[in-house]
């Protein structure tokens, strides 16, 4: 059986590592923000690293060993069966990907239209590349809402130009894991309004017990759309680099069009790495999985515990958490502290400074963010424990 991964390395060896995660801020605080894991690589994925350095195999990417060991993993896991490679293209990773598809269905000064709150680079990469974001804010539930969809679509449409929607599948930062309903009624919209969707589905392997993933591309109607995946995620791959891109059937050639040269920016090593968690990572992913199910029920108990004022929305899938932390005031407060990160402010500001805990903040994601907090829990539970505690420590110091 394979061990709990969230669970074999301490707070000592995670502090010698180099990347984001523990190095963005100070050494006496419980970094719970970026997503980055805290766990050792899959075995078999390091192997696969260590056999192409030991044969000093780090030339340039050739071949489709990455997109048929998706195509594997998709009909395995989500019987998705109909993933052909011929409808594929290697990408340096997501967002880069992302950018690159909406080139071939928009032009400069066209609608991009997010999910707010959304993942932020949404907002920075698109516009960035010379489109306008439109909202169409989620549900009160942290879900799509339809109704506000159809009219970001209406919108978008009236104002001139193309049209694409930027859906994150499951979603990020709520948790939502969108049902195969909700996702051909997204379909259908898009089809009446003529707007191409691109599926962020980088999550798409950490769906936790009780939620399915259903790819954007099985769905009836969603043959024109195009999806992106990748390892990095699921298996803690983001810093090596590499990504798919996979059109749907009426896509084919839209993908086609894609520049060459795109697909000289993924890491030959990146890709060995993510075509090996596909397709020898399963029974790694699988234990990961159980350890984040049981971070997630933990880390409802200690909220429930330790921030009563705080409201957990129950992630669904992806393994970050969306703190409601509105009724704590935290917007205005403190303004005169000087935030470690410049983007840091309201509850996040406040945690760092009083907890030492690090999380991400809410109004980075766009509309409906403020007040909010992200947490990462792919952590260990004790220092999941020691986090939550030092923010529930804080908090009760505060009103006496």
């Amino acid at each position: 059986m394979t061990p709990n991964p969230l669970e074999q390395l301490t707070v000592a060896q995670l502090r010698n590592r180099t990347s984001m995660k523990w190095r963005a801020h100070a050494a006496d605080v419980l970094p719970l923000w970026v997503a980055e894991m805290d766990v050792q690589l899959a075995p078999t994925v390091a192997e696969a690293i260590h056999q192409a350095i030991d044969n000093g195999d780090t030339g340039y990417p050739h071949g489709k060993g990455y997109a048929k060991a998706v195509a594997e993993f998709a009909a395995q896991r989500w019987q998705w069966h109909d993933v052909a490679v011929s409808r594929t293209r290697v990408v340096p990773d997501v967002m880069l990907g992302i950018v690159e598809t909406l080139r071939l269905v928009t032009d400069r000064g066209d609608t991009v239209v997010v999910n707010s709150p959304v993942y932020a680079p949404f907002y920075a990469f698109v516009s960035h590349d010379g489109r306008r974001v439109i909202e169409a804010p989620l549900g009160r539930d942290g879900r799509i809402d339809l109704e506000t969809l159809e009219e970001a679509f209406d919108r978008s449409r009236n104002s001139g130009g193309r049209v694409a929607y930027l859906l994150c599948n499951p979603h990020n930062p709520t948790g939502a894991v969108h049902t195969a309903d909700e996702l051909r009624e997204v379909a259908e919209l898009a089809r009446r309004f003529d707007v191409r969707v691109v599926s962020d589905e980088i999550h798409a392997p950490l769906v936790l017990a009780g939620a399915t993933f259903t790819p954007f591309l099985t769905v009836p109607g969603a043959e024109n759309a195009f999806a992106l995946m990748s390892a990095s995620k699921a298996w803690n791959l983001a810093g090596l680099k590499a990504a798919i891109a996979i059109a749907g059937s009426e896509a084919a050639i839209e993908l086609h069009r894609m520049p060459e040269e795109v697909g000289h920016g993924p890491s030959h090593i990146g890709i060995i790495a993510h075509t090996a968690a596909f397709k020898t990572g399963g029974d790694w992913l699988d234990a990961l999985l159980g350890g984040l199910d049981a971070n997630r029920a933990l880390l409802t108990d200690l909220v429930a515990e330790q921030l009563p004022q705080v409201r957990l929305l129950r992630p669904q899938g992806t393994y970050l958490a969306w703190l409601d932390c509105r009724d704590l005031g935290f917007e205005d407060r403190d303004t005169q502290d000087l935030a470690v990160v410049s983007d840091l402010s309201g509850p996040a500001r406040w945690f760092l400074n009083h907890a030492r805990v690090a999380l991400s903040s809410g109004h980075v994601f766009g509309t409906g963010g403020a007040g909010h907090a992200r947490l990462n829990f792919a952590t260990s539970q004790g220092i999941l424990r020691e986090a939550v505690s030092r923010m529930g420590e804080a908090l009760r110091e505060i009103s006496g």
